[in-house]
């Protein structure tokens, strides 16, 4: 169907069908106090849970970008979530970011670097906006990174410290890694500043040393020292932020942001280009190979083990988003039919499984004959995903970052 084809005009309304309606479902996220309620299968508030920072950093960016595309109400959601940001999620004593804050009013511990990255992302897209206070803030979420997470020596983000910054814990990840990768090229986009775009390019460089040593499944976890931990979790497979074994819907991310970076560092230098664009294709081959349908049933699987067998077979919305985006970025920088035709594939299965065509949004998680379950993600948490998924298909700017994508 030309619906699911990309370039076809069906196709594109159709993304335009799905982003309105994304947009519209997340208008109920703010609480009072600026942070952001999680929401429910109808978009709903679940007050009853912590108004998380990341969460409240995914949706100014979301609706940051609603306001660049002229999305109604946009630019009151933006500036309620940075009051919230501003105010109740952040360490006026310590400095930076809580984890979240508690329906009772009591502080999540721990200062996270996966939250810090999407400060970053939230402050570069409310600044497009020009919205009240967002260049300061950007400037002093940088500031934090640079203090607290950005370890020069390794050219690698540190993971956690405690609530008062004054312990950091021995593990570090490659999630908020990857966080920090799109946040810093966000920043070198919107400040014009190459030093975050560096950054960027040292940590993807790791990741593609590290994938090759493991047949292109990335290791997630690693000690101080940064040694694969390959074994964590094993007990706890389906952890939500540190889950055992591979994570294919990582890879297939990270093989789209190797792109952005290099054809944004590299511009128009064929030679230095294609090593990561070589490497982008073997990450994403490998996951969508281990990942997809590998259990019979359309769908990406959350996790496999370090021979691709799948480990937990649930299907999470992001997955998905990332395969669309990806495949489409493959096609539009290899120009290979296949990345087309896979587009075609993961549009046709988003309609038929995971787009909630009655009460709005898309399914977060769906178990691996494609029922809606919610033991990881129940509820409908943000729109962060999804909206990214129905626009970064149709940059025609792939070196640029997707909310500054918007603003030329």
């Amino acid at each position: 169907m030309k619906k699911y084809e990309i370039d076809t005009a069906e196709n594109r309304e159709f993304m335009l069908d799905l982003r309105n309606d994304l947009l519209s479902f997340g208008h109920g996220f703010t609480s009072p106090e600026g942070g952001a309620y999680y929401l429910g299968d109808d978009g709903t508030p679940w007050r009853d849970r912590p108004r998380e920072t990341w969460i409240t950093c995914r949706m100014t960016h979301v609706y940051s970008m609603g306001e660049l595309l002229g999305h109604k109400g946009s630019r009151q959601l933006v500036e309620s979530a940075l009051k919230g940001i501003r105010g109740e999620l952040h360490d006026d004593r310590a400095g930076g970011w809580y984890a979240g804050i508690t329906a009772d009013g009591k502080i999540l511990p721990d200062k996270q670097c996966y939250a810090h990255a999407f400060v970053i992302l939230a402050a570069t897209s409310a600044s497009l906006i020009h919205a009240d206070g967002a260049d300061e803030l950007l400037k002093e979420a940088l500031d934090t990174y640079d203090r607290y997470f950005w370890d020069e020596e390794n050219g690698l983000a540190r993971d956690t410290w405690n609530t008062d910054f004054t312990e950091l814990s021995d593990y570090r990840g490659i999630n908020s890694n990857m966080h920090t990768v799109e946040a810093f090229l966000a920043a070198a986009d919107v400040l014009h500043d190459e030093k975050y775009r560096v950054r960027a390019g040292s940590i993807i460089d790791h990741v593609i040393k590290w994938a090759e040593e493991n047949n292109w499944r990335i290791p997630e976890h690693y000690t101080k020292e940064w040694k694969a931990d390959l074994m964590l979790n094993r007990d706890k497979p389906d952890d939500p932020f540190k889950p055992f074994g591979a994570t294919p819907g990582h890879g297939i991310e990270w093989a789209r942001l190797t792109v952005q970076y290099a054809l944004s560092a590299f511009k128009d230098d064929k030679s230095k280009t294609q090593k990561y664009t070589d490497a982008a294709q073997k990450l994403y081959d490998r996951a969508v190979k281990d990942g997809w349908a590998a259990d019979g049933a359309p769908g990406i699987c959350y996790t496999t083990d370090w021979d691709g067998k799948p480990v937990v077979h649930d299907r999470m919305h992001w997955t998905l988003a990332e395969a669309i985006n990806t495949s489409a970025v493959l096609y539009r920088t290899v120009g290979s039919d296949r990345y087309a035709a896979d587009y075609a594939m993961f549009m046709e299965y988003l309609d038929e499984k995971v787009v909630d065509h009655e009460k709005g949004s898309w399914f977060h998680q769906l178990d691996q004959s494609n029922r809606l379950i919610g033991t990881v993600w129940p509820g409908k948490s943000d729109l962060y995903h999804a909206v990214q998924a129905t626009l970064i298909p149709y940059n025609e700017k792939i070196g640029l970052s997707v909310a500054p994508s918007l603003d030329h």
